[in-house]
């Protein structure tokens, strides 16, 4: 859209917008629909899969939504975001109302990859946005078309519901088969609204580049940098989206319907936020959102991954100090009377009742970690004992019950730093390669929804390996350092080609403060 067009085509580009979010929204609910539903349908006994096979089920989806991104992309800066996302809602239907009818584990991974099609609307939608705003608006008008992330909340927290009415609470599960239809219903009627109401326009010169032109800035390592932040931002954004359902489920014993309600305060932030983020990375720029991101995604991460876990370890001991025989043994004190020592007394912390009490377990309230110690005896009336021989083991026991309010509070927090990312790197595509957002888009897209499909897979398979839940924050923990180091080389390595004395300057200064 270029700073000359008069009101009525402004007014069109801000309809394309309101059409073009609303699109993505029920794309985005339909494309995660496998998490609420293959949990319920595992919970409910309905079929009998491991957290791995879960984890694939999950996945699938985000896998085909995340291949198709790039050549849907281009398609969209050949031949305008009206007829490739017209199709794309209507076709897509077709493969979700058979997800119906699977009975199977392979059919179910196959309708999964046919309605994860869904998944590539964020490309077109990319694209077709932004030929219609000046590059002054584009980050706020992409970030206002990436709140359709949102359409992950409405799923997480509205099909467990959905699923309990059509099934009247469980007295008719095999009702859950209506689900699927009514998303294909959904997705069809926007198709319609959209070839009806949307108007097609390509970037000028687009539609005449041959292929290995809209290709070259794959060339560009930049453009995979974009695509590792992406991974995390909105890949991890996805996987969380889907996975937080069986998370509260299996770590919490929490049911289906407020797994959804508590993962859909990670989901719904997200999306909504991204405008802001849109907004944030047009008055502050990109790098230092990004900067932000990064940092407080690491804090978050690093205090999910402290898991629910109940301790036994070795603590304070009692040693003798004089060799002896033992004389006494009680749960207070060990006598020992020894020839030179005589009789000497070692007092003992008894162990006073439990920890916690059933009902403080159950409450699920506490926030810091509780502990208690205690020393058992280890030598009976009669023994003799050298110096320093054991009288008395310590113990130590350690409940920390990783407080789900506040794991939910961080879990909220994380989401929406996430989707503020999710804005910040998109905002970078238009600034870096105006001519080119559908392949770029479509490239970074491609590996943040990889991250998406990827990231439930490596969570089942962690959660069987080690048994723990929280080895999906260790992964992140670990992916977000990565993020953050190669961002801040590069930004070190272009400051010190575009303004070397500076960066001499400010080097130095830092030495300086060093050494004082």
């Amino acid at each position: 859209m270029n700073e000359d067009l008069g009101p009525e085509d402004r007014r069109r580009a801000w309809w394309i917008l309101a059409v073009n979010t609303f699109a993505f929204t029920v794309c985005f609910a339909a494309w995660m629909m496998n998490g609420v539903l293959v949990t319920y349908l595992v919970e409910n006994g309905i079929h009998r899969w491991d957290p791995a096979e879960m984890g694939w089920l999950i996945g699938i989806p985000v896998l085909t939504g995340s291949i198709f991104r790039l050549p849907l992309g281009l398609a969209t800066d050949k031949w305008g975001g009206r007829i490739v996302y017209g199709w794309l809602l209507v076709l897509s239907a077709v493969p979700m109302y058979l997800t119906a009818y699977c009975n199977t584990y392979w059919q179910f991974c196959l309708a999964g990859l046919g309605f994860g099609f869904t998944g590539t609307g964020f490309a077109i939608g990319i694209a077709y946005t932004s030929v219609w705003f000046p590059k002054h608006l584009q980050g706020t008008a992409l970030g206002i078309f990436g709140a359709g992330n949102a359409g992950a909340a409405l799923t997480t927290l509205g099909a467990p519901h959905v699923l309990n009415w059509l099934t009247s609470h469980g007295q008719n599960l095999d009702a859950w088969r209506q689900l699927p239809k009514l998303y294909a219903i959904l997705l069809f009627a926007t198709g319609i609204v959209f070839f009806l109401t949307t108007t097609t326009r390509i970037a000028p010169g687009n539609e005449r580049k041959t292929m290995a032109e809209r290709l070259a800035p794959l060339k560009v390592a930049r453009v995979w940098r974009f695509g590792l932040y992406y991974f995390f931002v909105f890949g991890g954004f996805v996987g969380l989206a889907q996975w937080l359902v069986p998370y509260y489920v299996g770590a919490y014993g929490m049911s289906v319907a407020m797994a959804g309600a508590l993962a859909a305060c990670n989901s719904l932030p997200s999306g909504v936020i991204r405008a802001l983020g849109g907004w944030m990375s047009d008055v502050w720029g990109a790098r230092r959102v990004m900067y932000w991101v990064f940092g407080a995604s690491l804090v978050c991460c690093f205090l999910l991954m402290v898991p629910q876990m109940e301790i036994y370890a070795p603590g304070g001991a009692v040693m003798a100090r004089f060799g002896g025989k033992v004389t006494g043994v009680g749960p207070t004190e060990i006598v020992v009377e020894g020839a030179k020592s005589g009789t000497v007394r070692y007092p003992l912390k008894p162990r006073e009742g439990d920890l916690l009490s059933v009902r403080q377990h159950q409450a699920g309230v506490l926030v810091l970690p509780k502990t208690t110690m205690w020393q058992e005896p280890v030598v009976e009336v009669g023994q003799q004992v050298p110096k320093k021989q054991l009288l008395a083991r310590g113990v130590t026991h350690i409940f920390f019950q990783a407080n789900v309010w506040i794991f939910t509070g961080l879990s909220l927090l994380l989401g929406a730093v996430m989707g503020i990312g999710k804005a910040a790197v998109y905002k970078h595509i238009p600034d870096y390669f105006p001519r080119d957002v559908g392949v770029v888009g479509g490239i970074v897209g491609v590996l943040g929804g990889l991250g998406g499909f990827i990231c439930p897979v490596i969570f089942g398979y962690l959660l069987r390996a080690t048994g723990l839940w929280t080895t999906c924050w260790m992964f992140f923990f670990v992916l977000v350092a990565v993020c953050l180091v190669w961002m801040h080389l590069v930004i070190r390595k272009m400051m010190h080609a575009e303004v070397p004395k500076l960066m001499r300057q400010i080097e130095h200064e830092q030495e300086v403060a060093v050494v004082s």
